[in-house]
């Protein structure tokens, strides 16, 4: 599955430009070290973290996208540099939980 299938199915929405790319599995977690340690290239982060660290960690990884839950605004700045290193930020009103279950039945598993 690719990030523009997921943003289509599940009605995630972009706030970042990026390119599309495969999704490959889902981390889960708001602490930036443990992303850095266990996420793996191609994972979405689900995440409530909204600050300029996240986009970093996210290019270390190679995440396919930080995915930001239950509606959280996301600052400009975190935005400005996730654009200049072609980083997805997509957002969703769901919590984190629910979103879970919707990545679930659309094939998309933790590894």
């Amino acid at each position: 599955m690719t990030l523009q299938e997921l943003i289509e199915k599940i009605g995630l929405k972009p706030l970042s430009k990026f390119q599309d790319r495969a999704v490959t599995g889902v981390y889960i977690s708001d602490m930036v070290s443990d992303v850095m340690a266990g996420a793996k290239s191609g994972d979405l982060w689900l995440t409530i973290q909204t600050h300029k660290s996240i986009v970093p960690a996210a290019n270390l990884v190679d995440v396919a996208a930080i995915i930001v839950t239950g509606g959280k605004a996301v600052p400009a700045e975190t935005l400005e540099i996730a654009n200049k290193y072609d980083i997805a930020i997509l957002s969703t009103t769901l919590p984190t939980f629910p979103l879970v279950g919707k990545l679930y039945e659309s094939g998309v598993r933790a590894r």
